[in-house]
């Protein structure tokens, strides 16, 4: 019997199971896509020459496109049926990824990955419809919790995976590679696609297509200039744009509201806004994943293009920032947050932080041209913290939004978590590489010395404007929490425990996977959550 509103109904469906397997590889497969690039992106400049402004959008280019049309992703799913969107996104991401793996030059390669970006938005919102149209009852919470342990070994093995492939350098493949992986990946999923149970919607919604062109139009002007700024600073136009880019979101915020006041359905739902909880968590969410993705570019460009070690090393540092989130969110998830509540989020914003003050000190105490010693032990503090802060951050953000706002809360958080990546990676990246830049001319004719100095202070620079960032993101979760919530933190026990799961995951999946979680505790024929929203 299928189902219409992602509850299933009547008896078990019977490929349910290997229909799973095909929804989390291809979970898998967008999160690996993320990380295996940013720890490539040095090596592919190298190879393909451009502004050092490249390695930035070689992320960006994927994360932007695919934080702003995640919604509209979900909506297509509702017309359409999931099913058949998600296979058309598996299949764009293949066509996609065998373009970044073929092209000729760094200006192909972003224009690929905005299309990767692009597809990867119409395949992530489908995947909680199917599961939910799919599994009933205990099972769905089965289905549900498998979700964090595959996300956790693919956050871990991402930035591994993408060294050792392109340190090996496979038939001269070098960087091909990590791209190449995905589509092995993706035909798997493709063929799986029929056991998939078909599924959209009870009632069809309509695009919001004026609202999706600002808010791309507004997300792109804030963030074009602020990587293309490179080493040279901001030009007038560059801050216009940013200027531009503000006001186009507060036009994307009038007509918002001004959509839903007409009985429409906007991509944003405007009573989310009653109170300062919700727009609390945006901000803070869009603060804590900047300092996430941003950092981690930093990490690997110091590393290779600053220390000049190859791409091996760059991602075996990265590594204890992976398992340090991975094992620190299933202890926050199953012992720490059902017993302290919300009150984690400053716990784990403090060992962020703890963290990010060791690794300022890693840099300032490395010799020039040495690799920073202590930096592994620095960054595995950062992922403790990250795992600690996210469990009962997406707890607490949900948690005051009424029943028929989930999805839409969800998806919204999702985007700007994406956003927030896309943030960080323009703004810290952009400091890392100006201060480089100036370091390496003030050296004059001491070479690679130079240089190597030069990266130690630039990263120790981004460092400290992401410890900035974390205090930000502190207050605006210190705002987040309504009176109740201060007075009994346990009460938010039960749904933090259900959000565990999710919290293995790296930057880019977080929010999503927290969604994830709602619909265990909501699946009830009356209470529809519609994953459609997100």
């Amino acid at each position: 019997m299928e189902s219409r509103d992602g509850v299933a109904a009547g008896p078990a469906y019977r490929w349910r199971w290997a229909a799973l397997v095909a929804l989390l590889t291809a979970e898998a497969m967008n999160l690996l896509d993320a990380t295996i690039v940013q720890v490539a992106a040095p090596v592919i400049h190298a190879d393909l020459g451009g502004a050092d402004s490249d390695i930035q959008w070689f992320s960006a280019a994927y994360t932007l496109p695919f934080a702003v049309l995640l919604i509209t992703g979900g909506r297509l799913g509702d017309m359409a049926g999931r099913r058949r969107v998600f296979a058309v996104g598996v299949a764009a991401f293949t066509l996609a990824s065998l373009c970044c793996a073929l092209v000729p030059g760094a200006a192909a390669l972003i224009a690929a990955r905005a299309v990767q970006g692009a597809a990867a938005a119409l395949i992530i919102p489908q995947t909680i419809g199917l599961i939910r149209a799919m599994f009933d009852g205990a099972e769905l919470a089965r289905a549900m919790g498998s979700i964090g342990p595959v996300m956790g070994l693919a956050a871990i093995c991402g930035p591994v995976l993408g060294a050792v492939l392109t340190h090996a350098d496979l038939f001269g493949s070098s960087w091909r590679a990590v791209f190449l992986v995905n589509v092995p990946l993706a035909v798997a999923v493709l063929a799986m696609v029929p056991l998939l149970r078909a599924d959209r919607a009870a009632a069809s919604p309509r695009l919001d297509l004026p609202g999706t062109v600002l808010a791309i139009a507004g997300a792109g002007l804030i963030v074009y200039p602020l990587i293309q700024g490179g080493t040279g600073g901001l030009p007038a136009g560059g801050r216009l744009a940013l200027a531009a880019g503000v006001v186009v979101l507060v036009l994307f915020g009038f007509q918002q509201w001004y959509g839903a006041r007409r009985g429409r359905r906007p991509l944003v739902e405007p009573s989310l806004f009653r109170d300062r909880g919700f727009p609390a968590a945006l901000v803070t969410s869009t603060l804590f994943f900047a300092v996430m993705n941003g950092l981690m570019l930093i990490v690997v460009v110091q590393v290779q293009v600053g220390l000049g070690e190859d791409v091996l090393t760059a991602g075996l540092t990265l590594l204890p920032w992976s398992c340090g989130m991975a094992v620190s969110s299933w202890v926050s998830g199953t012992r720490l947050v059902p017993r302290f509540g919300a009150r984690m989020m400053f716990v784990g914003l403090a060992v962020m932080l703890a963290g990010l003050v060791s690794a300022i000190g890693a840099y300032a105490a490395a010799r020039s041209g040495a690799y920073p010693t202590f930096l592994p032990g620095a960054l595995a503090l950062c992922g403790v913290g990250n795992g600690l802060f996210t469990v009962p951050f997406f707890t607490a953000a949900l948690t005051r939004v009424r029943p028929h706002e989930i999805g839409s809360a969800a998806g919204l958080l999702n985007a700007v978590q994406q956003f927030g990546g896309t943030l960080g990676i323009a703004l810290l990246g952009t400091v890392f590489f100006r201060s480089l830049a100036t370091g390496a001319r003030a050296g004059g004719a001491s070479g690679a010395a130079s240089l190597h100095a030069a990266s130690l202070h630039a990263a120790g620079l981004a460092f400290g404007l992401a410890a900035g960032l974390v205090v930000a993101a502190g207050g605006g979760a210190a705002l987040m929490r309504a009176p109740a919530e201060r007075a009994e933190p346990t009460e938010q026990a039960e749904p933090a425990e259900q959000a565990e799961p999710s919290e293995q995951v790296e930057p880019v999946e977080q929010m999503e996977l927290a969604e994830q979680v709602e619909p265990v505790e909501q699946v009830t024929p009356a209470v529809r959550v519609e994953p459609a929203d997100r």
